[in-house]
């Protein structure tokens, strides 16, 4: 549960970089962490950390960064690069805290860090944290719990140069010393640009008093290029796996297991090497994911079995017990409690009642260039290997298929259904075949 605090909290989002060392077309901000864009995990931290108000500093024409913020937060309000901050929010109340928007791992707790310091009567608190590297950062000059100043690394003297303190990602403020202090922002500096980080300057200069509060610095990574993308990455799922794994799941090897962000794990489950989960997939106590499978949009009941080497895309659903076994495919289908859809075989846009099986390599013909067809196999039902169900078909309960039926016709209740072409043997006629074939090749070969 997130934190109460003491005021009202207002957060307004950076999100107006472009992200050059991307080498992108997409907006730096949109390239995705655990399946989520960054600016969304920034946005949620913000949520969580209990912001009644969110308000984005954007870039002309970024819609595609409004919409990932707007599905989020549908009362965000967006503000061009050229508005200034301060009559935006002139009529503010409560506390105002300034984020950057490229730190897809923060936590609402590094927002509470600062927060709990405005609950404290500190005027405005800043985040600060301790890389093993400091080069690039502002260095934090500070005087006991006072922070007197942020010195940016290219204006810093050697001496601040040395501070191992650097400012991380969050400024908060009481709302009106925010207002009083962001029009008194200059760039008079080697870059000739605003930065906000004068905030505290400025400030204490007003006989504000501002404080500072500590983040472990993998919370506060930034992300600017492929490779700390990568490194983000590398976290949030580091993260992920402690959590499942705290909460009572078995993941044979950590380190090649693969999670969303709303990937949601039950107690008792086991996950082997290698799989892969995207979004949209819960899993339910006791289940089983076998080594190499790719899950996502997928709901798990309890006990049930996936893989090894399974797919299951979104709409899958398994009921208890139910299992997916080796090389199949499943895209928007349910599968009935105990059902079992063991190898080889695409199940789409299907319904597959309690109890039935799936022989080996069964398909399910769902598409017919233009459009999905269901198809629907009652509870018991017995589909033999190699069989192809063609949709819109139903499978009565109890029937059985023949292996290697084609199957475009409903087959009722009990019924056997044989949808194949009539055996036929000629006794020693593989010879002639042989000898035919052997007359290609040689023919072949003369030609070459």
């Amino acid at each position: 549960m997130p934190e109460k605090i003491m005021s009202e909290l207002t957060t307004i989002i950076l999100a107006a970089g472009d992200g050059t060392r991307m080498r992108s077309k997409l907006a730096k901000l949109l390239h995705k962490v655990a399946a989520r864009a960054i600016i969304a995990h920034v946005v949620q931290a913000a949520l969580d950390a209990g912001s009644k108000t969110i308000g984005a500093v954007i870039a002309p024409g970024q819609d595609a960064i409004k919409k990932t913020i707007a599905a989020i937060a549908p009362e965000a309000n967006f503000f061009e690069q050229e508005q200034r901050l301060g009559t935006a929010w002139q009529d503010a109340s409560g506390y105002i805290a300034i984020v950057y928007g490229d730190h897809p791992l923060l936590r609402a707790e590094n927002f509470h860090a600062v927060i709990k310091k405005l609950d404290e009567g500190w005027d405005a608190a800043i985040l600060g944290f301790e890389p093993d590297d400091p080069s690039g950062y502002g260095r934090f000059v500070i005087n006991g719990e006072a922070l007197v100043d942020i010195v940016e690394h290219k204006d810093a003297s050697a001496d601040e140069r040395k501070i191992k303190l650097c400012n991380a990602c969050i400024l908060a403020f009481k709302a009106d010393v925010f207002v009083q202090t962001i029009e008194k922002v200059k760039n008079n500096n080697a870059q000739h640009e605003f930065y906000l980080v004068d905030l505290v300057r400025i400030a204490n200069s007003m006989g504000f008093r501002v404080g500072y509060a500590i983040a472990p610095a993998h919370d506060v990574m930034g992300v600017n290029s492929r490779a700390q993308l990568a490194e983000a990455e590398h976290l949030f799922q580091q993260r992920l796996r402690k959590k499942f794994m705290d909460g009572g799941a078995s993941l044979i090897d950590p380190a090649t297991s693969y999670f969303s962000f709303d990937t949601i794990v039950g107690r008792d489950v086991t996950i082997e090497p290698g799989v892969f989960i995207g979004p949209g997939v819960t899993i339910a106590d006791d289940v089983i994911i076998k080594a190499f499978s790719h899950l996502e949009g997928a709901k798990l009941d309890k006990g049930a079995i996936v893989g090894p080497f399974a797919r299951l895309r979104p709409g899958t659903k398994l009921g208890q017990e139910a299992k997916a076994g080796n090389f199949c495919e499943l895209k928007n289908a349910d599968i009935g409690k105990g059902a079992k859809v063991n190898h080889l075989s695409y199940i789409g846009d299907a319904s597959v009642g309690e109890g039935a099986n799936i022989g080996a390599g069964t398909i399910t013909c769902n598409y017919d260039g233009l459009n999905k067809h269901k198809t629907e196999i009652g509870a018991y039902a017995f589909i033999g290997s190699n069989s192809s169900l063609v949709a819109p078909v139903e499978i009565g309960q109890g029937a059985y298929v023949g292996s290697g039926s084609v199957i475009s016709a409903d087959v009722a209740e009990n019924a056997l259904a044989i949808g194949r072409a009539r055996q036929i043997n000629k006794n020693d006629y593989a010879p002639k075949i042989r000898a035919r074939a052997k007359a290609i090749k040689d023919r072949k070969q003369k030609e070459s």
